[in-house]
This record gives structure tokens, C-alpha cells and sequence, in this order.
């Protein structure tokens, strides 16, 4: 009976634990995601770039070319089933490599991609996506940022590569593409409860001197600056 008394009280103590736990994250989450980091003033509008979302992740989606930089020479197009070097715009993500690859549609999640990604048992990847055009709306903004800020960004994706080396981005050879226009790439850090692919996101929004959050594990956090 003691036995079946403390496994009792262990599970009892585990599971408000665990509730505790989500409750105070959720909450962390909700203040520090409305409570926001200020856009610098003063600064010129010379570079457009985007926020996205599809209902979860967020992507950073800056122009192919600029004078500061062509992305198409360092993400090679021929890393794409099309091929097609016609995208004027190309999203960034950053997340779970293992959810990147394994996970092509929520019914498709399994409890271990979950839980390694939620406690940073998995590495991370990059998602490249190549655009033609982008639309605003409730999903995707516009940003203005300068040129100076948009260097800031560059930088701050171009870290979260890895490089091989020759200091050149390393491409993830998969059948696990999610159109004809993207390509995955490996990256550094490991996607955490507190390191999700939006506070990746947000951090490059931090980086660009834009508004953002104090911090978000969702993409929600970021469009409400953005409504």
C-alpha cells in the first residue's frame, strides 16, 4: 500500500508539475510577446522586406538582390527542384531540423519529433523559399527598412548557417521539399521551448532595429506589432 501510495503522490506531484509549468509559460509567453522592443526612429525607407507566416512559423523574406548583397549566388537555385531563377524574394526559416523533414503536415507530427525538438535533443535547418512576388495581408506585412538596418539582418541570417570548409552553406540533399522553389541548408543552434523558429524570427526583426518582441515563442506575438 505505501508503494502504491508514493507512486501515487510522484504522478499526482508530476502532473501539477507539468501543469505549472505550461501555465507559467503560456503567461511568460503572452506578456513578453505584447510587451514590445521599439522600431529606431529617424531612419530611411530603402530596403522592403516581409514577415509571413502559414498560421505557426514565421519567415524573414527579404529581397534576392540588392547592392548589399545576392542571395541567389549563395543559396544557389540549382539547390531547388525548379531551378527557376526568375524569384525576386526569398523567405528564410529557421526550426527543427527533424520537423523541417519529417513533418510535411500537422497529421504528420509524431510524439518523438516533438519532444526532441522541444528540448533540444535535435539539430537545425534553414528553409529557403524563392518567391516571384509578395501580396500583403493578414499573413504577410511589409516592412521599410535602411540600408544599414538591412545589413544588420543580412548578417544575422548569414550566422545561422552552417558553413563547411570553404565558408560556403551547406545544402540538405532531401526528397522532402514543400514546392518546387525551395531548398533546406544546415544551421547552428537547437530549437527549444525557448528558441522556437519565431524567436528566431523576431531576433532577426531585434537585429534590424524594427519592433518586436521581448521575446515570442510564436508567431503570433510578432504580427501583433504588425496588425
Amino acid at each position: 500500500m505505501n508503494i502504491i501510495k508514493k507512486t501515487t503522490r510522484f504522478i499526482l506531484k508530476f502532473v501539477l508539475g507539468f501543469v505549472a509549468f505550461a501555465l507559467l509559460y503560456l503567461f511568460s509567453a503572452l506578456i513578453l510577446s505584447v510587451w514590445s522592443v521599439d522600431k529606431e526612429p529617424g531612419t530611411p525607407n530603402d530596403v522592403t522586406i516581409y514577415i509571413l507566416t502559414n498560421g505557426a512559423h514565421t519567415d524573414i523574406v527579404v529581397p534576392v538582390k540588392t547592392n548589399i548583397i545576392d542571395w541567389g549566388k549563395e543559396m544557389s537555385y540549382q539547390n531547388t527542384i525548379a531551378r527557376d531563377t526568375t524569384g525576386k524574394y526569398i523567405a528564410f526559416g529557421w526550426g527543427d531540423k527533424g520537423f523541417y523533414l519529417n513533418t510535411p503536415t500537422w497529421a504528420d507530427l509524431k510524439f518523438g519529433t516533438a519532444f526532441r525538438a522541444a528540448f533540444a535533443l535535435s539539430t537545425s535547418a534553414i528553409h529557403a523559399t524563392y518567391h516571384p512576388d509578395m501580396q500583403t495581408n493578414n499573413n504577410c506585412r511589409k516592412i521599410m527598412i535602411s540600408n544599414d538596418q538591412y545589413k544588420r539582418v543580412v548578417a544575422y541570417i548569414q550566422s545561422s548557417f552552417k558553413l563547411d570548409e570553404s565558408g560556403n552553406v551547406i545544402n540538405i540533399k532531401t526528397n522532402a521539399n514543400y514546392n518546387n522553389n525551395d531548398a533546406f541548408y544546415e544551421a547552428k543552434r537547437k530549437y527549444n521551448l525557448f528558441y522556437t523558429c519565431n524567436t528566431w524570427a523576431n531576433n532577426a526583426l531585434k537585429a534590424g532595429g524594427q519592433k518586436a518582441c521581448v521575446w515570442t515563442p510564436f508567431d503570433r506575438g510578432i504580427f501583433y506589432h504588425y496588425r
